[in-house]
């Protein structure tokens, strides 16, 4: 390492000794937080560049630059966006020995400043790791299932006890000097950390899988486990007996009296804090601060900061109000500015530039890759026991495998303490990337959620037989909702002979936790805690009037899902798979006001809607409201195709109910008229309030005619999507289709132009699964 004053902090520096590469340097006391600017006189003699704020300034900005840029290209692959960061940290110290690039990185990096920018960025993972605490649901751990246990267990013990039978062999197989490096790579490699677990399946969109929710249950019970063990044993590795005494009461006391008195003194500020209403910033501010001062202590008693924000985080109620308002305040500030910064500055300490020891690489290399190999087999054996399909053990013990931010703060921490030597972290901070990128492909390739629908056809209302009971899934969104969907219900007629089964699934938004949930309310009614429980009072009640309603007729079970809007579709089309329904009723992400205006809409619920349409394992029906009265005077729009014959097996079983009247509006084009009289003979029935009726239109326009006539004759249409299906009844109308998901002939019903206050549903009927991709697996 050669210094000189233009690459340094310092204001004078001497060589003391070459071969010891010791010097005698000279600096300000009160050293230079501001410059004097570009254009001042600089009497003070502040030179921007002598200066640490401007310095950390530049240093965020180049690196925010690197990092974006090399996000971008990354972005094909599909990559964690920590991959971007350690690789934008890569190509800067590549930099550095690329002239004259590397004399101009070497004057923006000098030498004095590297803590400051890594002691600010360590800021962001502190920060990264309470709000993963936060996410936690402790409680998870007494009510997870004996294969989640099993999994945990055998996933940490299992490669544990490898590497320590390795590390006792292991004096013959490394160099001198070298055996605390090999016990470290082998050791930390068991690891498995929640944080990572729940980033990667968030990447990944698996949270409300299957899958994803027993890899986040498995990762929970190793996280607060290897936090345990690693924690002790960092107390008897370092310092003598009374040292050892006093870290191991220390640490037993934050342990027990964090939770102990900070967790019901943050329920007390869930009571002062009125339903719907934010939590005030003075407790969050409280809470941040009560944040430094743990990791304060936790150093203090020779363990990592992060330690007394993990255990602060755990104590916090996860969810709304509290958990969610510190996840909000706090996620940009520390995953999106701060911790991209810290993964960069640990990637640009790896020095690749030092003499290899082949054999020291290969050890290590080997060790790394034996434990690894050791952790999958101990994960797949317990999952095949559990009867779980190869491929999806195979997903789970790779996920588990997983590595990320948290082993990059870990080795940091460790290279900064001299516990590990350059060689060794760098060939950490490699095995992280490459561990990334295996897992991230080899499960986009294994896993397919949505293959388990293939296989069940018949999933809808046409293929129902006489008297046979109809099973429906209705999601609700908001309160207004509720009335919508048992309107639909009732719609369906539901009688003692012909009787309903409806799940009425309330969708939360998933904000201040990790782990998403879906609560049976008649089985654990209390399960889910107290502050989700009133978001879900409205549905369950009025679900239970109604069914009180119709005995015999009608059997409602509310349900509650907490989950990320992206991931919501799962939620609704697991839950429908699994209850066998025949359709699914979507509330539309839009509504009208009486005067034409839009007054709710929700870009997220129309997303939701999208993702439903195209997973299904059913019919799926979305409900576009205009009015609140009930619906008497009921219309058809028929064309032809799947959806159509769906939506005409509705409208049918509505006609049983009394004082509803059916209009079929039979749309054909003037050269096909004798094609579709068969339909006139399906409607034949004892009932005289079914009226059918043929309507020529050779083109679009004279259907979008035809529909701005019949639009305020009737208050309620019932009409099937036909999507992907063109005619010439409909020539020119998708062009002017604003919402695809509605289909030609409902996107042009439900416009606010054409005046009506008639509601729609639209039908889907269920589409033809994909059959899964074929593997070797």
């Amino acid at each position: 390492m050669n210094l000189n004053e233009n690459e340094s902090m310092f204001r004078t520096i001497r060589s003391v000794n070459e071969s010891t590469q010791r010097y005698w340097v000279c600096i300000d006391a009160s050293p230079h937080i501001v410059s004097d600017g570009l254009w001042s006189n600089g009497e003070a003699n502040r030179n921007p560049m002598k200066s640490f704020l401007p310095l950390f300034e530049l240093q965020v900005l180049l690196i925010f630059g690197v990092t974006q840029i090399c996000g971008l290209l990354l972005t094909p692959f599909r990559l964690p966006p920590f991959i971007s960061q350690m690789m934008a940290g890569l190509i800067l110290q590549g930099c550095f020995m690329v002239e004259p690039v590397g004399t101009y990185l070497r004057k923006m990096f000098p030498y004095g400043t590297h803590d400051t920018i890594s002691t600010i960025s360590s800021i962001g993972f502190v920060l990264f790791i309470f709000i993963n605490g936060v996410q936690m649901d402790f409680g998870l751990i007494t009510r997870m299932g004996k294969k989640a246990w099993a999994i945990a267990i055998m996933g940490l013990v299992v490669p544990l006890l490898a590497a320590i039978t390795t590390v006792s062999v292991s004096p013959q197989l490394v160099e001198d000097g070298e055996y605390y490096n090999f016990v470290v790579a082998s050791v930390s490699h068991t690891v498995i950390s929640f944080a990572v677990i729940a980033s990667l399946l968030n990447h990944l969109e698996m949270q409300n899988s299957e899958l994803g929710k027993l890899a986040l249950s498995s990762a929970l019970v190793s996280d607060v486990l290897c936090t345990m063990v690693t924690s002790t044993g960092t107390i008897f590795a370092e310092g003598g007996t009374r040292e050892i005494i006093t870290n191991l009461l220390s640490l037993s006391s934050m342990v027990i009296f964090v939770p102990l008195l900070c967790r019901p003194a943050m329920f007390w500020i869930i009571r002062r804090t009125p339903e719907g209403r934010p939590v005030k910033d003075a407790f969050i501010y409280l809470i941040i601060l009560l944040l430094f001062f743990l990791s304060w202590l936790s150093i203090q008693i020779n363990q990592e900061s992060v330690l007394g924000a993990f255990i602060l985080g755990l104590s916090v109620p996860e969810g709304p109000p509290l958990g969610s308002a510190l996840v909000k305040k706090l996620n940009f500030f520390a995953t999106t500015f701060l911790l991209p910064i810290f993964v960069t500055t640990c990637m640009l300490k790896a020095d690749f530039s030092i003499t290899f020891s082949s054999l020291s690489i290969t050890t290590i290399s080997l060790v790394v890759l034996l434990i690894h190999v050791i952790k999958i087999i101990s994960c797949i054996i317990p999952a095949l026991y559990c009867s779980m399909p190869f491929r999806d053990a195979l997903s789970l013990a790779l996920i588990l495998n997983s590595k990320g931010v948290m082993e990059i703060g870990l080795y940091c921490y460790l290279y900064d303490n001299r516990i590990i030597d350059g060689l060794t972290y760098g060939i950490m901070m490699v095995s992280i990337v490459m561990v990334a990128c295996i897992v991230q492909w080899s499960v986009k390739i294994l896993y397919e959620p949505s293959r388990k629908y293939g296989g069940y056809q018949k999933r809808n209302i046409m293929s129902l037989k006489e008297g046979s009971e109809l099973r429906m899934v209705v999601c609700i969104h908001k309160p207004k909702h509720i009335s919508w969907m048992i309107d639909v219900v009732d719609l369906c007629c539901p009688t003692a002979e012909n009787p309903i089964i409806v799940d009425a699934l309330h969708l939360i938004e998933l904000v201040g936790r990790a782990l998403p949930i879906l609560i049976h309310h008649r089985h654990q009614r209390h399960e889910s805690g107290r502050e989700h429980k009133s978001y879900s009072d409205d549905v369950i009640l009025s679900f239970d009037i109604y069914q009180h309603e119709k005995a015999h007729a009608v059997w409602a079970h509310p349900c509650t899902a907490i989950s990320p809007w992206s991931l919501m579709y799962e939620d609704v089309c697991n839950l429908a798979f699994d209850k066998v329904a025949s359709i699914i009723i979507l509330p539309f992400h839009q509504r009208w006001s009486m005067d034409g205006e839009v007054e709710w809409e929700e870009k997220s619920v129309r997303a939701l809607n999208c993702r439903v349409l195209e997973r299904a394992p059913c019919s799926v029906g979305i409900l576009v409201t205009r009015s609140a009265s009930s619906a008497h005077r009921l219309a058809v729009i028929y064309l032809g195709g799947d959806d159509d014959q769906e939506a005409l097996c509705i409208a049918k079983r509505a006609t049983r109910k009394d004082g509803m009247s059916l209009v079929v509006y039979h749309i054909v084009c003037q050269e096909a008229e004798e094609e579709h009289l068969h339909i006139q003979v399906e409607l034949d029935s004892e009932n005289d309030n079914i009226r059918y009726q043929q309507i020529i239109a050779t083109r679009g326009s004279d259907t979008a005619s035809f529909l701005s006539e019949i639009g305020k004759q009737h208050d309620f249409f019932i009409v099937g999507r036909r999507h992907g299906i063109r005619s010439p009844q409909t020539d020119g109308l998708t062009n002017w289709s604003e919402f695809p998901e509605l289909g030609v002939i409902a996107d042009f019903l439900s416009s606010p132009d054409l005046g009506t206050r008639a509601s729609i549903l639209v039908v889907q009927q269920q589409l033809s699964p994909k059959p899964p991709p074929s593997f070797f697996f």
